[in-house]
């Protein structure tokens, strides 16, 4: 099933401060300060220990999803991958070893787009209750949250920039709704 959904790609509506991202790896590691050290080393990447925010190194990055919980996304290996675990996961599990941790594979659940541009921001608000005046949502900060009725995680990546990540059945219409509410504000 998982393969099959790798397959099969969202529509997605085009324009041009709206791009879908690559594939990437992702995962969910939920654990303590001690399994997120070891998962940190096995990953190349440190966690961040504030809330709603990410670190970056290395076309990998850690986002912070709640209290022991975090999005760990690998984009140097892009799935599909050959039957087994991805490099990522693979490391992670066996550092982690026994500790009490869960590391999950949601690669084939959700995918990638970025916004960029002036707009960025007014866009997403659009169908997003968040504050995300720069001051508010500075560049770094993640949360999940909704847009319209579409959970989606939402990543400012740059001033102008957000990541947003989103379950796979519903980029179609995160997509087109929101080069819909552009249309009141892209000249």
């Amino acid at each position: 099933m998982a393969e099959m959904a790798l397959r099969t790609l969202a529509t997605i509506s085009e324009a041009p401060w709206l791009r879908r991202l690559p594939p990437a790896t992702r995962l969910i590691l939920q654990g303590g300060a001690a399994a997120r050290a070891v998962a940190a080393t096995a990953f190349g990447v440190a966690f961040a220990e504030q809330a709603c925010r990410a670190v970056v190194g290395d076309g990998r990055a850690t986002l912070w999803m709640g209290p022991d919980e975090y999005l760990l996304l690998d984009s140097a290996v892009q799935p599909p991958l050959p039957p087994g675990m991805a490099p990522a996961a693979a490391a992670i599990t066996a550092a982690l070893g026994t500790m009490p941790a869960s590391l999950v594979d949601i690669s084939h659940r959700q995918i990638a787009l970025e916004l960029s541009g002036e707009h960025a921001a007014r866009i997403l608000n659009g169908g997003c209750p968040l504050d995300l005046d720069l001051a508010a949502f500075p560049v770094g900060m993640c949360t999940r949250t909704l847009f319209a009725k579409a959970d989606i995680l939402l990543w400012r990546t740059a001033a102008e920039t957000f990541h947003v990540e989103v379950w796979r059945s519903f980029a179609g219409y995160l997509s087109a709704l929101l080069v819909e509410v552009s249309r009141d504000i892209v000249a």
